[in-house]
């Protein structure tokens, strides 16, 4: 494995390091105040819109599809450092436009929609000038285990009828969503793994009820993470994305790439905040020194660079290893960062707000928000204990002897 990154990656690297400090930072403030003031906490500020300009003036549009035409053409490899820098701040990857949902459901469009999808659905998010949603996650049962998703989604004639509900639909509550991918049952007998399907769902379809936003840890996240409710929506066959029974797989080659996304990015805000924590420690006297002094906090620091890197390195093995041999064959890796790098980054955010003390489980520091977002990745796309459980079955595999 080469850690020398490409002549592309560091070429964007830079432009996109010089974007961050030019732009998206001194943004930040504004964009809290424009959000605030709005008195909705899903209105779209109007700096973001400007940083979206900037960024396609930029060339750091789009920069998460390997594509050439439609993307920026890299790898996962390439792409994995810039994923980092997006995630040093919380409005950074949309003004790129690679966000999540966003980024899964465009490379499944990519991947996976007929012509006609694509040009209605995959060329406007391309364009940045819609958003997205994916609907799994179910209340009523354990979705952890996706076999358990109970959406009904019926054939008849022409159309296919919905009916079940939904929860952490996120991206729902943004004012520029305009479509779903929408994961259900088309079948309620035969192979667990061949019953589900993923199909195309306008927000303003009838019989779609957005019924409420879920809080994380109680902020009102901008982009929403809607419960919805699905009454005898009907939206057309063709309208269905691949065919009956793909949803399985349609939904682990969205997880690939996102999982280095998420993973980079939980990185990006533990960079983020050991700076602050290291910023802190040195401005800060306690009993007559310098918290930078005091043994515990010296811990601390040590601790958190070796983690961010082990973390780091371990991501970026993942995405090699997609890149050259499959993720097939970067099954146990892809599951191995998906564990490893949140729970490195909510440590280190931990420490920092130890440090940052009652300042930093407020709002005046972006620790505690930091935290509540990291937090969830040990569920979203799959809960540490699935990821666990794979790994450990395939370790297991060689010595469990074959039945004869």
């Amino acid at each position: 494995m080469d850690f020398q990154p490409s002549e592309r990656c560091a070429d964007f690297k830079q432009r996109l390091e010089a974007f961050m400090a030019e732009h998206v930072y001194p943004a930040e403030s504004l964009y809290a105040q424009q959000l605030r003031e709005s008195g909705n906490p899903h209105h779209q500020p109007a700096v973001m819109e400007e940083l979206k300009v900037r960024a396609r003036e930029a060339g750091l549009w789009n920069m998460f599809l390997p594509d050439a035409e439609l993307g920026a053409g890299l790898s996962n490899s390439d792409y994995a450092p810039l994923a980092e820098i997006l995630g040093r701040s919380a409005i950074a990857s949309e003004a790129c436009n690679c966000s999540a949902p966003d980024t899964g459901n465009m490379e499944v469009l990519y991947q996976f929609a007929t012509p006609e999808q694509k040009e209605r659905w995959l060329m406007p998010l391309l364009e940045g000038e819609i958003r997205s949603a994916f609907a799994m996650t179910e209340p009523d049962v354990a979705s952890s285990d996706a076999t358990n998703i109970a959406m009904s989604i019926v054939r008849d004639g022409d159309e296919y009828v919905l009916n079940g509900r939904k929860w952490w639909t996120s991206n729902a509550m943004h004012p520029h969503c305009r479509i779903m991918i929408v994961m259900g049952k088309t079948a309620t007998e035969g192979p667990r793994h061949r019953q589900q399907s993923m199909i195309l769902v306008p927000l303003d379809a009838p019989g779609v009820d957005v019924v409420r936003n879920l809080s994380v840890f109680g902020y009102d996240d901008h982009e929403g993470h809607a419960e919805v409710l699905f009454q005898d929506v009907r939206v057309a066959a063709s309208n269905l994305i691949a065919g009956e029974g793909d949803g399985f797989m349609i939904a682990q080659a969205r997880l690939g790439p996102g999982r280095i996304h998420h993973c980079m990015r939980a990185i990006g805000a533990a960079e983020r905040a050991l700076e602050a924590m290291c910023a802190r420690a040195v401005a800060r006297e306690t009993f007559g020194a310098p918290l930078a002094t005091r043994g515990n906090v010296l811990d601390w620091i040590a601790e958190s660079r070796i983690e961010i890197e082990m973390a780091r390195l371990l991501t970026l093995k993942a995405a090699w290893l997609m890149d050259t041999v499959g993720n097939k064959h970067a099954r146990t890796e892809i599951a191995a960062i998906k564990v490893a790098a949140p729970n490195a980054a909510l440590k280190v955010l931990d420490r920092a707000i130890q440090v940052h003390g009652g300042g930093g489980v407020s709002d005046d520091f972006t620790l505690a928000s930091a935290y509540a977002h990291l937090r969830t990745l040990r569920l979203a796309d799959g809960p540490d204990e699935v990821h666990k459980l794979s790994i450990a079955r395939r370790e297991l595999a060689p010595f469990i002897p074959r039945e004869q």
